[in-house]
């Protein structure tokens, strides 16, 4: 009996499943999805790759896939680096100056400046401000971002390092 004659469905399901099954992780590393910067800001990105710590709050890094020098991890689940990410629209708004939005606030962390949002779905984002690119860090969901300070003191050094201050790009 020829399968595939009485199935005609048969061999794009086994394709189908044998794509998902060769995509999920072991690892669960996940995937990110990676930022396009400019090219001043993906140099200073490349540079931030290299500065990054190897152990970050305890965990080891995992980076996410795909693997670019724009992204990193640290555990699992990972705390997520992003650079050379946009400008959250948070950054500039006058309620978040002002201190009147309940989800989003401005702070420094040993000479790192950050914008720290609380997401729809609770995990927490840190955004770098007055610096040359803009680095995101997503932290796992049940991860309390109030409580964050050994990650971004464990960051502030290569984002101080790699990433000077100022005013990055719009793109």
């Amino acid at each position: 009996m020829n399968f595939f004659r009485h199935r005609p469905l048969g061999l794009p399901a086994l394709a189908l499943l044998i794509s998902v099954a060769g995509c999920s992780s072991a690892d669960d590393s996940g995937t990110v999805a990676v930022p396009s910067p400019d090219a001043k800001t993906a140099g200073l990105c490349q540079n931030l790759d290299k500065a990054l710590p190897r152990t970050l709050d305890g965990r080891s890094r995992n980076d996410p896939e795909p693997r670019s020098a724009y992204t990193a991890g640290w555990g699992s689940p990972a705390i997520i680096l992003r650079c050379g990410v946009t400008r959250p629209p948070k950054m500039i708004d006058p309620k978040v100056a002002k201190g009147d939005d309940p989800d989003a606030m401005a702070g420094a962390v040993n000479g790192v400046d950050w914008l720290m949002e609380q997401q729809s779905d609770g995990t927490w984002r840190f955004t770098t401000a007055n610096r040359q690119a803009y680095v995101q860090v997503t932290l796992p969901k049940g991860k309390d971002g109030r409580q964050s300070s050994p990650v971004l003191v464990g960051l502030a050094p290569a984002v101080k390092e790699a990433i000077p201050s100022g005013i990055a790009s719009m793109t």
